[in-house]
């Protein structure tokens, strides 16, 4: 399932896609530093299933062009937006945001309700009360020159694969990193993911802070699901992100789902639950696509 796929511009970016299936389409996107190959079981799954499976990869991310600009909610769910405009596929969509991109799948359902057939976070990132430090030029600055510095030094090339295992070892409850070796060298030597990366991380307390100024002002309408990862532990981190997991669910009036035992790379440990959460929650076709024949 992970073959080359295509590219297609948008907002000046070009943006490395995998489509795959016929049917309802649903867009996957993955957390930080992370890539479209991430998702190769859930599509297959979802393929099978009679759905369309739409990959991509953020500016920065996989096989993408470098980002532009620092990301936000809003950017990054018109970026979806702009993905399927490009793509012929304006909605309705499932649309599916894992970590990170919770926060940008969330802001697409808001702003764009009228494409959003349903909504899935997988063990998505929550803040709920967001105060970043530091003012966010001097952090986006910071990101850029670090990642040229790190760049300069040869460090992706050198370390970036066996960092991308490690990091994938550490989020998962059990195995190793399932992603083609080829393919993760070709995405993690570069300086170019590097950079996405921390550019894309330096914006976190901003983008999340702007998430919860759009809960106040646009409401959720799609149907939603909270999947939530947990290790099968009693340990008082492992609790607490469960009880956080649930007063999101809570705060989005969504269903609310556990995964046991998971790390937060669910798509990794448990393809099938997260296949099988997203073909069960409920689409909700907008009336005015309906309508307009779309």
């Amino acid at each position: 399932m992970s073959g080359p796929g295509s590219f297609v511009r948008v907002d000046g970016v070009p943006l490395h896609v995998v489509v795959e299936g016929s049917g309802p389409p649903v867009v996957l996107s993955a957390g930080l530093a992370m890539a479209w190959f991430d998702w190769d079981a859930v599509a297959a799954l979802l393929v099978a299933a009679g759905r369309t499976a739409i990959r991509f990869d953020r500016p920065g991310h996989g096989l993408s062009g470098p980002a532009a600009a620092p990301p936000t909610a809003a950017g990054e769910a018109r970026r979806i937006a702009g993905l399927l405009e490009a793509l012929g596929r304006p909605g309705p969509v499932t649309v599916v945001g894992h970590s990170i991109a919770a926060f940008h799948a969330e802001a697409f359902a808001r702003l764009y309700p009228e494409r959003t057939a349903a909504l899935v976070l997988v063990d998505g990132s929550v803040e709920e009360d967001p105060r970043p430090v530091l003012p966010a030029a001097l952090r986006t600055g910071a990101a850029r020159a670090l990642g040229r510095a790190l760049t300069a030094a040869g460090l992706p090339a050198a370390l970036g694969p066996g960092a991308r295992r490690a990091a994938v070892r550490a989020a998962r409850t059990g195995g190793g990193d399932p992603a083609p070796r080829d393919l993760v060298r070709r995405c993690y030597r570069t300086g170019r993911v590097w950079r996405g990366a921390l550019l894309e991380n330096s914006r976190y307390p901003d983008t999340a802070a702007e998430l919860l100024a759009l809960r106040a002002r646009r409401p959720l309408t799609a149907p939603t699901t909270v999947l939530a990862a947990h290790d099968g532990s009693t340990r008082p981190a492992s609790l607490r992100w469960l009880s956080r997991q649930y007063a999101l669910a809570t705060a989005l009036a969504a269903r609310f789902d556990t995964v046991a035992p998971a790390g937060h790379l669910t798509m990794l440990d448990a393809p099938a639950h997260v296949a099988e959460t997203i073909l069960t929650t409920p689409e909700n076709p907008p009336t005015s696509w309906l309508s307009s024949g779309g």
